[in-house]
């Protein structure tokens, strides 16, 4: 089962390459944090804030594509974790078929807040942050 989650906070260092989204359960108490790359930290921050690049970036180019090609973004979810990696999904619709498309969370997080979509993250995975054993 999906756990719905919202953005809570961003860290970036800027001396540092260690980059730390948390996302926060909707309707609960417990935390997903995640270290990102500075790319996309920084488009995450830029949206957060209401800054509008004067040139399309990566996902909001991507956001775009996704939108041109005749589907939008209807919910991303971090499904698993593996070997200290996440694994990320982004769900795509025409309204004929719903698509589902393999994705770094780091990328799915910085396109679901780009197109303002509800993010989930697996039970299971969760379990595995509270009990790493």
């Amino acid at each position: 089962m999906a756990v719905q989650m919202a953005l809570s906070r961003i860290l970036i260092r800027e001396t540092d390459d260690t980059h730390i989204v948390e996302l926060r359960e909707v309707e609960g108490d417990r935390v997903f944090p995640i270290m990102i790359g500075f790319n996309e930290a920084a488009a995450i921050e830029r949206r957060l804030m209401g800054q509008e690049p004067p040139r399309p970036q990566t996902h909001e180019l991507l956001a775009n594509m996704i939108e041109q090609l005749g589907y939008q973004v209807i919910k991303i979810i971090i499904n698993d974790l593996r070997e200290h990696t996440f694994f990320a999904r982004i769900y795509l619709t025409n309204s004929d078929h719903v698509v589902d498309i393999d994705s770094r969370p780091s990328d799915a997080i910085a396109l679901g807040v780009a197109t303002d979509v509800p993010m989930y993250v697996e039970e299971h995975v969760l379990e595995q942050l509270a009990d790493p054993e």
